[in-house]
């Protein structure tokens, strides 16, 4: 499912869509995006999120252990 404006672009994400989307806070999201874990594009002083890239990162980790786990 990728995310249209009405003019056809992909829209971008902000910190709450993401949050909402991975089921964690906004503080988190700022975190691994300041961390580099998380892909982010400055609009202005604004950071947004590729809903794409999250999306792969998110199915990517699906079924990883955390750390202190065993998979």
């Amino acid at each position: 499912m990728i995310d249209l404006a009405p003019d056809g672009f992909e829209t971008l994400w902000d910190a709450r869509d993401v949050a909402r989307y991975l089921k964690a806070s906004r503080s988190w999201v700022y975190q691994k995006a300041e961390s580099g874990l998380l892909p982010y594009v400055k609009v202005g002083g604004l950071v947004r999120f590729v809903p794409g890239r999250i999306r792969e990162i998110a199915m990517a980790s699906a079924g990883t252990p955390g750390p202190g786990q065993q998979g």
